[in-house]
């Protein structure tokens, strides 16, 4: 099975270093980030893991182990925990969950058919308030995750789940957005102080919740 879009996560239950959670209590209503990684002392994940503690994002960001193959230990990360602190000057602030090859998180693994012990899997999942998945990425072995773009959508998606709004090719937060098609335009005129459109379907705005 394979979490796409729209798609509601399973809820679970999973020791972590900050303790045992229950997913969907855990999220709280908020929106989430779920980011995989393959196993402990990945060096690659290690850069990833501290710069999401540096960020703060505004969003509950949790690690999620990405694969354990058959046979390996179950583990808590604690060692790695350390490891993050001292290389990369920045004691985490969120929580890695325990690897775990339970049937209830497999859909998150995002495994490819060969993954095994040495492949590095980097899938990302934000989920929205609702449960409901609002993103997925899923990035190379040999490239660590953007943050920043991240970030950036997440910004994206929090603006236009609360107005009728699209945003455009590199749309940063605060820059103008486009009003979506099913607003008509008496609509539109009345809702947002319009910047300009030509041609007319391409309706661009102040962004809302910046005026």
């Amino acid at each position: 099975m394979t979490i796409r879009l729209g798609d509601e996560p399973p809820d679970f239950s999973a020791e972590t270093t900050d303790g045992p959670i229950d997913f969907h209590s855990w999220k709280q209503g908020k929106w989430a980030v779920l980011f995989s990684h393959p196993k402990d002392f990945t060096p690659v994940c290690t850069t990833e893991l501290g710069a999401v503690a540096k960020l703060k994002p505004g969003v509950r960001p949790a690690g999620h182990e990405g694969h354990r193959p058959v046979g390996r230990p179950h583990r808590l990360h604690h060692g790695w925990q350390a490891d993050i602190e001292d290389t990369q000057g920045v004691k985490l602030n969120f929580p890695l969950i325990a690897d775990s090859d339970r049937k209830d998180r497999r859909p998150l693994r995002h495994d490819p058919p060969n993954a095994d012990d040495t492949f590095t899997v980097r899938s990302v999942f934000v989920i929205g308030p609702d449960n409901k998945v609002k993103l997925t990425l899923t990035y190379p072995a040999s490239t660590g995750r953007n943050f920043d773009e991240l970030l950036r959508v997440i910004d994206s998606l929090q603006l236009t789940a609360n107005y009728s709004v699209a945003t455009p090719a590199d749309w940063k937060n605060g820059d103008d957005v486009i009003i979506v098609p099913a607003v008509s335009d008496e609509a539109a005129k009345e809702k947002f102080p319009l910047a300009g459109g030509r041609p007319p379907y391409l309706r661009i705005t102040k962004q809302p919740n910046k005026t």
